[in-house]
């Protein structure tokens, strides 16, 4: 996994540990680095938890009950389970932009869930020219959503679409090469890698040729959450169902930028974000790490 970069630091935040504070000082330092040793204990945890890898009819039944598992989590939580992403216009500040020309400007998420996403964008964009779309493979994730008392449907249209299916049109309300932004934040983690890159092609097909561009953010390798699994939930490398069924994959920078790559795309940014999260009461430290990136299509 790469490093992060100066321009990364200031993007990320400005608390960062040095040999002279008392890491209980804080909840959270940003840019954290990891030496050898830490390396080696994040390897030696995954060998572990991985080393005995689910029967192959267990993991279709995970597969195959993907969208059953979805629902019953959103049925169990509503709106409740994750935090509005108010974070997104540092990491991504394209999403905040103004666009004052006649022309609209599309935003799409993939993933969109019951709009911890949206909601925010809907919030703090109040561009008339911007209009947003989200999609997500749980009806119950949207029908949650389309309830949420701000929810503007005047700006923003939601469906259910399976991203992993190779044909999308008949479920989108846009054509070809008309999206400005796709959003992909901890959505691509929870599909199975075999269909990871059909996702990635069709988006592709979708954004406008020279300027769209998709903005990326999911779980990063020897993140806290892959070291916290116990062996027999590992389906095949870096990929693991959680106690209430749902999946998740955990991605390296290289990794990341050769399926984009392969896809079409050129690259904007491809870093690590590795963050410390502490418990100052228990005086645990939680080493948390996401791979954020920005693809472009190019013009045709």
């Amino acid at each position: 996994m790469g490093e992060t970069s100066n321009e990364t630091r200031k993007q990320f935040g400005n608390r960062y540990l040095t040999e002279d504070d008392n890491v209980f000082k804080h909840n959270a330092w940003d840019d954290v680095k990891w030496d050898e040793e830490q390396e080696k204990l994040a390897l030696e945890s995954v060998q572990k938890n991985s080393a005995i890898v689910m029967p192959t009819e267990q993991v279709s039944k995970y597969i195959n009950e993907a969208d059953t598992n979805w629902n019953a989590f959103y049925n169990l939580h509503q709106n409740k389970f994750f935090k509005d992403r108010h974070w997104l216009f540092t990491e991504f500040p394209e999403l905040k932009t103004s666009h004052s020309t006649s022309e609209s400007f599309n935003i799409f998420e993939i993933g969109c869930g019951v709009g911890n996403t949206i909601l925010p964008i809907l919030k703090y964009n109040n561009d008339d020219n911007v209009q947003i779309y989200g999609c997500d493979f749980s009806p119950r994730a949207i029908e949650i959503l389309q309830k949420n008392e701000n929810f503007d449907s005047k700006r923003c249209q939601v469906f259910v679409l399976d991203a992993t299916n190779e044909n999308w049109q008949d479920s989108l309300p846009f054509g070809e090469n008309s999206i400005d932004i796709i959003v992909m934040i901890f959505v691509l983690s929870a599909i199975k890698p075999e269909r990871m890159q059909t996702v990635l092609e069709n988006c592709f097909k979708y954004l406008k040729p020279g300027t769209g561009q998709v903005l990326f953010r999911d779980y990063g390798r020897y993140d806290l959450a892959q070291l916290r699994f116990k062996a027999g939930k590992c389906l095949q490398n870096n990929f693991y169902a959680r106690g209430d069924g749902t999946l998740v994959y955990f991605f390296d920078q290289d990794e990341i930028r050769m399926r984009f790559l392969n896809a079409g795309f050129v690259e904007g940014q491809n870093i690590v974000d590795r963050r410390l999260q502490v418990n100052r009461g228990k005086q645990l430290k939680m080493y948390r790490v996401w791979i954020q990136a920005k693809y472009r299509k190019p013009n045709e």
